[in-house]
């Protein structure tokens, strides 16, 4: 191909496809990719490496071997309360990616609205259509449903491992008053309860909810994170100080588990930070933060029963379950994002990392 003075960049690529060499423009493109990323690993790792969670080894400690002994449930019963008119893919997003983990029993307390639409996603999880809306409700009946709900879902509650708030629950006020009084009686009962999506709207305006709650996980996106920082510290997001930060809004709050999702996770329970850097997707499509919140559940309810089961001789650190159900979590999410955008690029969508859950798990723990 000749190229002569004066030629315009149209006429150059299309001469160059006509010559059959590589488009320079596709070639910028592939050029900038790989610098992003390249930059990113780099940076991640240089700012991580002091806080950087040993997330392989938490992953292997944690996760039960298979034993013929074992009865149904054992490996984990979560529930997820979240599902109404306008969101049904949240709660099924969570409650899924805790079955193809491992868990055994997974439930979705929602709206009547959203029941049908969420059973019809997949038969394997328990739904429980007893959460109402504000609409559906007249003044003179709240306090006796609002009491019904309640009891709907407290007569299950001793059978949980673990409680997801959040996805796909709306900010219908009726609902939150619900769902606050649900998370009271999990406190109550022990049952650890992490709260994600319109869950952090409800604790950022009432953070009695969980304050002084150890059980408790907040897993905040950019956003939520900033109104978390702005109501609790009364002031901006330092991202100079981004550990520190963190550090000082968990223990505010009174020792609950925060997992700030970012380009790198920081997860703090207001005594150390950790940090999870794995290399993920660039594809960000919507439904990860809801297979975060199922797949920590899972994570957290095993830690739990290894460190009651062990007695004290746990020999991987961290050694609270919160964190060591952020820190596998987190991983699990990068790596089957990381393995999903590998096979199905632009078109990488929620769905299609839930499926590769279980093969992550099995690439870094196998089940034989």
């Amino acid at each position: 191909m000749i190229v002569k003075h004066g030629m315009n960049y149209l006429t150059v690529l299309n001469s160059a496809r006509n010559h059959k060499l590589a488009p320079p423009l596709a070639v910028l493109r592939r050029q900038q990719f790989l610098i992003r990323v390249l930059g990113v690993r780099g940076e991640n790792r240089m700012q991580g490496s002091k806080f950087e969670a040993d997330s392989d080894n938490i992953l292997r400690a944690i996760t039960p071997v298979f034993d013929p002994n074992r009865h149904k449930g054992q490996a984990g019963k979560v529930a997820v309360i979240g599902g109404c008119r306008e969101y049904t893919g949240a709660p099924y997003f969570a409650a899924i990616s805790a079955l193809k983990i491992g868990a055994d029993l997974s439930h979705v307390f929602c709206t009547k609205d959203a029941a049908p639409v969420i059973k019809s996603y997949s038969p394997e999880l328990i739904v429980h259509p007893v959460l109402e809306e504000s609409y559906s409700v007249g003044d003179r009946d709240k306090d006796h449903i609002s009491r019904r709900v309640v009891a709907e879902v407290d007569k299950w509650m001793e059978r949980f491992d673990c409680l997801v708030v959040g996805p796909g629950l709306g900010r219908d006020p009726f609902l939150l008053d619900c769902v606050s009084e649900i998370i009271k009686q999990a406190r109550q009962s022990n049952v650890p309860i992490i709260i994600d999506g319109d869950g952090l709207f409800l604790v950022t305006n009432n953070l009695g909810l969980v304050s002084g709650y150890p059980l408790a996980i907040l897993t905040p996106n950019v956003n939520e994170y900033k109104r978390l920082v702005q109501k609790v510290l009364n002031c901006e997001v330092n991202d100079q100080d981004a550990h520190g930060q963190l550090l000082s809004l968990a223990k505010q709050i009174g020792g609950v588990t925060i997992l700030r999702k970012g380009k790198c996770d920081l997860i703090s329970d207001g005594e150390i930070v950790k940090s999870v850097s794995n290399h993920g997707s660039p594809r960000r499509c919507g439904g990860q933060g809801d297979i975060l919140s199922g797949s920590v559940a899972v994570f957290l309810s095993w830690a739990r029963q290894l460190i009651l089961a062990d007695e004290g001789n746990l020999i991987i650190s961290p050694t609270n379950p919160t964190m060591l159900g952020c820190i596998a979590g987190s991983a699990l999410l990068r790596k089957a994002a990381s393995l999903a955008f590998e096979d199905r690029k632009r078109s990488t969508l929620t769905t299609d990392i839930i499926e590769c859950l279980g093969r992550s798990l099995e690439d870094i723990c196998p089940a034989c």
